[in-house]
């Protein structure tokens, strides 16, 4: 009995070796992972040999918690600074003419003073002929007053010397009258600078013909400008320490003058001065993130904000190195700190190795 089982056993074993029958080859088997290349694990974790690192310049720093100012991520815009920038008006209706050189070119420096254009007073032809007859008539009048002047003079022995002194005065008052009317004819106003800077706006081109009081170029310090930002919190503004704007990877300080006292679109306006170099790469108008520094505090992890990725359902993750060649995803709570560095409140331990740079490229392993 016990041998006609195991001769059954046998039976059914060379059965499960045996090959399949045509148009049942389930193909040839996938070939083993490379184990010494970089992959995602089980686990979510990385495995990122030491040359792979090297190569994707990959570089940890250790967490140090610390008390961090809160700070507040507020939307503001770049505005003109009225102490370093000013607009160029016409006084006068007129035609544009081009000073020496040309017209001034968008971002061309310029300097206080410096002229920019003309505008020719433009007139109706009934004023015109008005003020051609007045001046003819003017004219006309001080050619007799020389003439009465010359023989008074000719007189000068017999004539007081009060009708001499009355004669100068009449020939000197119809010259005056005669060039003001002349030049009012033929008067152009002059476009200057009002600081130096660069232009920021011009809306003139040769020919044209504006009315009084019509914007003809913006001029702006490109060092100095002012950031208009809004909050819905009225409290904030008493409770502001410092702020601080991004401009590229660079942190730009801002210095707070104040809060407006009314409201627009139901939020307070805040407003802030700027000053460096660094703003010379933006733009009046143009949209930024300013964050304000509160005077309370929080405790948390500084890192950069390059170091804080996205998991698969959206969560805000650091990398941590665990081991030599092996580094763990953790997810994580942030608050932001000045644009470029972020303050990481929980998720993180003291002393943990965090990814700061090519952390995309480790988020990227598969």
């Amino acid at each position: 009995m016990k041998v006609r089982v195991l001769l059954i056993a046998v039976a059914f074993a060379a059965l499960g070796h045996s090959w399949a029958g045509e148009g049942h080859n389930h193909g040839e088997a996938s070939a083993p992972a490379n184990g010494n290349g970089p992959q995602r694990l089980a686990d979510g974790s990385v495995f990122l040999p030491k040359p792979a690192q090297h190569q994707l310049s990959i570089r940890t720093t250790v967490a140090r918690a610390g008390e961090l100012g809160r700070t507040i991520e507020l939307a503001g815009r770049v505005a003109m600074d009225p102490n370093a920038g000013g607009k160029v008006q016409s006084t006068i209706a007129g035609r544009i003419e081009a000073h020496a050189g040309g017209l001034p070119a968008l971002g061309q420096s310029v300097r206080k003073g410096q002229v920019l254009a003309y505008v020719v007073a433009s007139a109706a032809p009934m004023e015109r002929s008005n003020q051609a007859a007045q001046l003819a008539e003017l004219q006309a009048a001080r050619a007799l007053a020389a003439k009465r002047l010359a023989r008074l003079r000719e007189l000068s022995d017999t004539v007081p010397r009060k009708d001499i002194e009355a004669a100068e005065s009449e020939l000197a008052s119809l010259g005056a009258r005669a060039s003001a009317v002349s030049g009012g004819l033929g008067a152009r106003e002059a476009l200057v600078a009002p600081l130096s800077g660069v232009i920021a706006a011009s809306n003139v081109v040769l020919g044209q013909v504006i009315d009084a009081r019509e914007l003809a170029f913006e001029v702006v310090d490109p060092t100095r400008l002012a950031i208009e930002a809004t909050t819905f919190d009225p409290e904030l503004a008493a409770n502001i320490g410092n702020a601080s704007m991004p401009v590229g990877s660079e942190s730009v300080p801002l210095r707070f003058t104040g809060a407006a006292r009314s409201m627009r679109d139901q939020a307070l306006p805040l407003t802030f001065r700027a000053q460096g170099a660094a703003l010379a790469r933006l733009a009046v108008g143009q949209p930024v993130k300013v964050f304000v520094h509160t005077r309370s505090f929080v405790r948390g992890f500084p890192l950069p904000s390059a170091a804080v990725m996205k998991n698969p359902s959206n969560q805000n993750i650091v990398w941590v190195k665990t081991a030599p060649e092996k580094f763990e995803p953790r997810i994580v709570t942030v608050e932001p700190l000045d644009g470029v560095n972020v303050a990481v409140t929980q998720g993180l331990k003291v002393a943990d190795r965090v990814v700061t740079q090519g952390a995309t490229l480790v988020n990227q392993v598969r």
